[in-house]
């Protein structure tokens, strides 16, 4: 198994891109991070998670708490907001987790979803918004080849790794 480890390079592009959004406060921010949703395109209308599916995607979910918490972004608890969350969600449909978790007292809301391509195959989805101006900041995705708990949270790793957390392209970040 591959080993992901938070380098200190990574935690300072996530942190640069914090202090952009926040120049004034001090610390590394807070970050609302919302439980991850799954979307199943095969379905008109959507379904409910079943239980191994819901699993997985709490298991992703605290993968992606771990690796902020490690990089020093301080995560919020979003349970109070979970009926709001529930009223105008899913998240990734209505781009309402930057006012959500602004309500919450974050300066970012970190929100992701899972869409089920076939038995074996899942797309994960992970977006980074200021909570301030709803402007997305960061975005990663990669294909999940394996329904286990294993590849599942591999994923989520090197999503925050390569793309949450990597270092920003010259002129993009």
């Amino acid at each position: 198994m591959v080993r992901v480890k938070t380098g200190s390079v990574a935690a300072a592009a996530l942190l640069a891109a914090l202090s952009a959004i926040q120049p004034a406060q001090a610390g590394p921010g807070k970050a609302a991070v919302f439980p991850v949703e799954l979307l199943d395109p095969g379905i008109v209308g959507g379904r409910k998670a079943r239980p191994d599916e819901q699993r997985r995607l709490g298991l992703v979910t605290e993968e992606l708490k771990k690796a902020l918490t490690a990089a020093g972004v301080e995560t919020l608890d979003t349970a109070p907001q979970a009926a709001e969350v529930a009223r105008q969600g899913p998240l990734y449909k209505c781009e309402c987790a930057g006012a959500i978790g602004k309500s919450l007292g974050a300066d970012l809301a970190v929100n992701g979803y899972v869409e089920k391509g076939s038995n074996q195959i899942f797309n994960l989805y992970v977006f980074v918004t200021d909570a301030g101006s709803g402007a997305r900041v960061r975005a990663g995705q990669v294909v999940i080849r394996a329904d286990t708990d294993d590849t599942w949270a591999h994923a989520m790793r090197w999503v925050v790794k390569n793309r949450l957390l990597a270092e920003p392209l010259p002129n993009r970040g």
